[in-house]
């Protein structure tokens, strides 16, 4: 069980915001954090550290007015840890390639691959092709309703109509080396993992699973562990110190 560091941009800057209440209109968000340092700060810091595999996250779509300066920002944090970070939001075929030779290790992908409420196979195959399934992680986020875990997409907003079972997360599994799962109900509330997830998380074998949302402190980081049996990774935001919040960065950077 690895710590995966973050690096969440909006409207420019590194923040970290409440996962549900992003949204494109007026690129509008409840944020919990907004840093004064720029982006490649905390990559040199991970880079420091040893902690590889982090995500750093476009949160403004390419439609948006700032999304020049949060890709910059993105740009500035994958030079400064070449090979050491992956990077998500608004990731296609096309575009992917210009992120790997920027220095990502890998991108990060929801909304290309669902479409129309379902998964679409065939961007799945024209982004494996593109770069290769070892630098594809899939994104499969997910909010409750009805008592399940459906896939949500566009930054969040979105719900499909596919559902988080282990047979999805097999189908799947061919075209990527790992899923990022955030919990988004809860997430950047600090307020407990999502438990369900956690346990049909740890339950996977063949991919890289790593894990976000609702972590606020050590013992939900221990009930992570115990309820995945030490399989998935994890990454905190909102609740790290680094961010504004009370769980020290220097107690969880040894988790790697």
């Amino acid at each position: 069980m690895r710590f995966r560091p973050c690096i969440d941009i909006h409207n420019g800057t590194v923040k970290q915001i409440i996962g549900g209440s992003l949204t494109d209109e007026n690129d509008q968000a409840a944020e919990n954090y907004s840093a004064v340092q720029d982006a490649d700060h905390f990559a040199e810091l991970y880079r420091r550290d040893g902690l590889s595999g982090g995500h750093v996250i476009l949160l403004n779509p390419p439609s948006s007015e700032y999304y020049e300066k949060t890709k910059e920002q993105a740009m500035k944090a994958l030079r400064a840890f070449p090979q050491g970070l992956q990077v998500g939001g608004g990731i296609t075929a096309e575009n992917a390639q210009e992120y790997l030779q920027a220095g990502a290790s890998h991108v990060i992908v929801t909304s290309y691959v669902f479409r129309d409420g379902a998964i679409y196979w065939e961007n799945m195959e024209k982004l494996r092709r593109a770069v290769g399934a070892e630098h594809v992680v899939i994104d499969l986020s997910c909010r409750k309703r009805d008592g399940d875990y459906y896939i949500v997409t566009n930054r969040w907003q979105t719900f499909t109509e596919v559902k988080l079972t282990q047979e999805v997360l097999e189908e799947i599994a061919g075209y990527c080396s790992e899923f990022l799962v955030h919990g988004v109900d809860v997430e950047g509330r600090a307020s407990g993992i999502e438990e369900d997830l956690v346990r049909l998380l740890g339950r996977h074998e063949k991919n890289a699973v790593t894990y976000a949302g609702g972590i606020g402190s050590l013992e939900d980081l221990e009930r992570l562990r115990v309820l995945s049996d030490g399989r998935v990774d994890f990454t905190i935001g909102s609740a790290l110190d680094l961010f504004g919040g009370g769980i020290p960065y220097e107690e969880i950077r040894r988790f790697r």
